[in-house]
């Protein structure tokens, strides 16, 4: 739920959660690429590599 500040916050400073929200697409999309992956290690490094 939103409340004043936050809404405020984007009038006061332009800052919005745009990049958070790009990455977590970006995540979410990888996840569905490597559905049958057992391995959390290895989806974590995958993820590591690709991101940083």
């Amino acid at each position: 739920m939103f409340n004043c500040k936050s809404i405020l916050n984007y009038f006061d400073n332009r800052s919005t959660n745009a990049a958070a929200e790009s990455f977590n697409a970006k995540i979410k999309a990888f996840r569905s690429q490597f559905r049958e992956v057992r391995k959390v290690d290895f989806l974590l490094s995958r993820l590591s590599n690709l991101f940083t």
